[in-house]
C-alpha cells in the first residue's frame, strides 16, 4: 500500500538508528523516542497523500519523498519505463537503410536501426559474448561488430559471424541474435518497449490517434531536436507543462497575454493521461506564424492549441503551424534530460528562409522553457527539506490533480 511503500524509508532509518544506539548501550528510552518520532512522520505523511487523493477542492500536493526518494525512483523505473511504451524520436531520423542510433534509454543501452529491406528495429546495445556495446553515436553503417571479440552482426541484430566458436560444443549462431525491443510506429513517432508482452499497441494509441489525429505528424518532418538537462524529477517537467495555473504569472512578458483557456476545456484519460484545448499563438515572439497554417488546419482560428499527455513521459504541444513534442527522462530523482522535437508540415521546408525563421521559433522557446526551469528547479530543492509541507491545490490545478491521482493509483495501489 501506499503509506508501506512510501514510508519505507523511514523504517529503515529507523531501524538503523535503534541498532546504533544499542550498540551504544543507550536504553530502552532512547528506542522509545525514536519510535514515536517515526511513528508521528508515518502519520504525517499518510495523511499528506490521503488528502492528494481527495476532490480537488480538498486536495493537497504530494510530500517531497515522491520526488527525491530513490527508493520511490526505481519503482517508476520498473512500474512505468520498463513497461510502458515510449516515444524514441522520428522515422525521417532513420531514413535510409543502415541508418542506426545508439543511446541509453534509461539505464539500458539500445540501437535503433533500418535494416537493408527498409525494416525499422530496436534492440539491445549487448554483444551476447560478453555484454560489450557493439555501436555508439549514429550514422549509417553495413554491419555492428564488437570492439571487443569482433563478433558481428547485421542490422536486424542477427549474428553474422564470430572468430574461433566453430569448435565450441554445441555453439548456435542462430541463438546469438541482439536482443529484440518491440518497437511500433504511430504516424511517423517512433516508440519502443522494453516489456516482454506490451500492452498491444494499438490499444496504447487509442486516444492519442482520436484526439491527435488532426495534426497529421505523419505529414510533418522533424525541424529540430532540443536537448536540455534538468536539476529536478522528471515528474515535475510534465507537471509544469499541464500546468496552465503559471502562464499568465510566470510568463506573463512572453505568451501568457496571449493565452486563454478553462478548466472545461480538460478531456481526463485513464491512468492520469490528459488532453486540454484552449487559445494560444503560435509560438513566435509577436504570436504571429512566421510561415502559414498548416494545410490540414486550414479552417481553424490562427490561436488553436492543443497539449496532450501521454504516460509515462510524452507532452505534445500542437499549434496552427507546428507540432512540439517533450519527452523526460529520469536521471535519478533529482536530475531528467528533457528531449524537445519540433516539428512542421513537409511543405515548409522549401521555404528559403526556413532556417531563419525556426531559429526564431527554437530562440522564443527556449526563453520560456528558461522560465520555466527557474521554478521547477527551486521546486526540486524543497523536496528534501524537513520543513516542507505540500501545499492546497487550485481548482486551477485539474489536470496535476488528475495526473498525481492516476500515478499513486498505479504506483501504489487505488486505496480508494
Amino acid at each position: 500500500m501506499i503509506e508501506r511503500e512510501l514510508l519505507l524509508r523511514h523504517d529503515e532509518g529507523c531501524g538503523a538508528s535503534i541498532a546504533s544506539k544499542k550498540e551504544a548501550g543507550e536504553g530502552e528510552g532512547v528506542i522509545m523516542t525514536t519510535d514515536i518520532a517515526q511513528t508521528k512522520a508515518a502519520v504525517d505523511e499518510k495523511a499528506s497523500i490521503a488528502e492528494t487523493r481527495e476532490d480537488l477542492i480538498r486536495a493537497r500536493h504530494l510530500p517531497g519523498g515522491i520526488y527525491a526518494s530513490e527508493e520511490i525512483y526505481r519503482r517508476e523505473l520498473e512500474e512505468y519505463f520498463y513497461k510502458d511504451w515510449l516515444f524514441v524520436g522520428r522515422e525521417e531520423q532513420f531514413e535510409n537503410p543502415g541508418d542506426y542510433e545508439a543511446r541509453r534509454i534509461i539505464d539500458r543501452p539500445t540501437i535503433i536501426a533500418r535494416d537493408k529491406d527498409g525494416t525499422l528495429g530496436a534492440f539491445h546495445n549487448m554483444c551476447r559474448h560478453r555484454g560489450v556495446e557493439v555501436a555508439e553515436g549514429k550514422g549509417n553503417l553495413r554491419h555492428f561488430k564488437c570492439p571487443y571479440h569482433g563478433w558481428t552482426y547485421d542490422l536486424s541484430g542477427k549474428l553474422l559471424g564470430a572468430a574461433y566458436m566453430k569448435e565450441s560444443e554445441g555453439f548456435d549462431p542462430s541463438t546469438c541474435r541482439l536482443p529484440r525491443i518491440h518497437l511500433e510506429t504511430w504516424r511517423g513517432n517512433i516508440f519502443i518497449s522494453f516489456a516482454s508482452e506490451p500492452q498491444p499497441f494499438t490499444e496504447a494509441m487509442v486516444e492519442f490517434e482520436k484526439d491527435f489525429a488532426q495534426l497529421h505528424t505523419e505529414r510533418c518532418r522533424l525541424a529540430d531536436v532540443t536537448t536540455l538537462k534538468l536539476n529536478c524529477n522528471w515528474k515535475f517537467l510534465h507537471e509544469n507543462l499541464m500546468d496552465f495555473y503559471h502562464v499568465g504569472v510566470l510568463h506573463v512578458n512572453t505568451f501568457g497575454a496571449r493565452f486563454s483557456w478553462t478548466t472545461d476545456n480538460v478531456s481526463l484519460k485513464d491512468e492520469g493521461g490528459i488532453t486540454i484545448r484552449y487559445d494560444a499563438a503560435p509560438s513566435t515572439p509577436d504570436g504571429q506564424t512566421l510561415f502559414s497554417k498548416a494545410p490540414w488546419l486550414e479552417s481553424e482560428e490562427n490561436s488553436f492549441a492543443c497539449t496532450g499527455f501521454r504516460l509515462p513521459n510524452l507532452t505534445l504541444f500542437g499549434r496552427i503551424d507546428c507540432v512540439k513534442m517533450l519527452v523526460a527522462w529520469p536521471v535519478g530523482p533529482n536530475k531528467c534530460e528533457v528531449l524537445i522535437y519540433v516539428l512542421f508540415p513537409e511543405e515548409f521546408f522549401s521555404d528559403p528562409d526556413f532556417d531563419e525563421k525556426l531559429k526564431v521559433y527554437k530562440d522564443y522557446q527556449m526563453k520560456i522553457y528558461e522560465e520555466d526551469r527557474s521554478m521547477i528547479e527551486s521546486m526540486q530543492k524543497a523536496m528534501s527539506l524537513p520543513n516542507y509541507v505540500p501545499g492546497r491545490m487550485s481548482v486551477m490545478e485539474k489536470p496535476i490533480h488528475h495526473f498525481l491521482n492516476g500515478y499513486i493509483d498505479r504506483m501504489f495501489g487505488s486505496g480508494r
